[in-house]
């Protein structure tokens, strides 16, 4: 079976795609599944699709699918990589908790032998929002510290796989101000966008530290500067940021106790194996006439 392979060509994924049966062939009216590599093109994307109403599949190449929702509403079957990069971004997620709890960012930086402090995971209330691949990884990177792990998701009937205590999202307001570290795993939608505002972080506890691996988007940023300089909240990390990259001028680079990441959780070179990994398995049930991994669901936007 053709499939196309666009816009840029890796090797390794062309060897994926050819170990589960198929074949890379350029994009034509004989080819109806498209390995689309460029999360920064969705016009390019648009483009294809305008151009070739025989599509039918679509592997998208990251987990989030936000760059590409006014494209949802084709008629053809979108999968995202979502759960592909899990590992890598949950351990991220953990390194960057453990960082603000030991202020290793200040200590960085110190020429002298400044206060002592820690704050510690062990035993205490964290609060993942996102339900999905990246909250179960960290979910089991967090159980030696025998925390009380809450994980916040649209759907509660779906199976997680993971020791958290599961609560609907509408639990956000009455659950956010009981959390020390609150993780931010979750899609980039409408219901999320600016979630995390002046109102939400004035709720939360002052001792509280939040880390956020999923859209930059999802905080409203004068808010999160606000929050630290005021110190109603006593840290943040944050690995995505709006826009990306962020400007060296960028007031967020001089706010206190704020330690950004250029959206390192999950580098090329990290997830290059991953997604091809994902391609090999999706390929392969495409040409069997099985159900693919990753779909994306339009209604939901993820």
């Amino acid at each position: 079976m053709n499939i196309a392979l666009e816009p840029e060509i890796f090797s390794v994924y062309v060897d994926a795609i050819e170990k589960s049966g198929g074949v890379v062939a350029p994009l034509n009216s004989d080819v109806h599944a498209l390995i689309w590599t460029d999360y920064a093109d969705p016009e390019g994307l648009k483009t294809a699709l305008d151009q070739n109403p025989q599509l039918k599949w679509v592997q998208l190449p990251f987990a989030g699918v936000d760059a590409f929702a006014h494209l949802l509403n084709y008629p053809v079957l979108f999968t995202s990589a979502k759960r592909a990069y899990a590992e890598p971004v949950a351990e991220h997620a953990l390194a960057l908790a453990l960082a603000l709890g030991r202020t290793i960012p200040e200590r960085v930086a110190a020429k002298s032998w400044g206060r002592k402090f820690a704050a510690s995971l062990y035993d205490e209330n964290i609060l993942i929002i996102g339900g999905g691949g990246i909250a179960e990884k960290l979910t089991h990177l967090l159980e030696p510290f025998r925390a009380k792990v809450t994980v916040l998701r649209n759907r509660t009937d779906q199976p997680f796989n993971g020791s958290a205590e599961i609560h609907g999202i509408s639990q956000f307001n009455s659950l956010l101000p009981k959390a020390k570290f609150i993780f931010i795993t979750c899609a980039l939608t409408d219901q999320t966008r600016h979630l995390f505002n002046e109102r939400v972080f004035s709720t939360m506890r002052s001792d509280s530290y939040l880390i956020n691996v999923a859209r930059g988007e999802i905080i409203d940023q004068t808010a999160l500067r606000n929050a630290l300089e005021q110190k109603h909240i006593a840290g943040a990390a944050i690995d995505v940021t709006y826009p990306e990259p962020l400007p060296d001028d960028h007031e967020l680079w001089s706010v206190p106790n704020l330690l950004i990441t250029p959206h390192t959780a999950d580098t090329p070179e990290l997830v290059t194996h991953l997604f091809a990994e994902r391609l090999r398995i999706n390929v392969g049930a495409w040409i069997d006439g099985k159900p693919l991994t990753g779909e994306v669901e339009p209604v939901l936007g993820y």
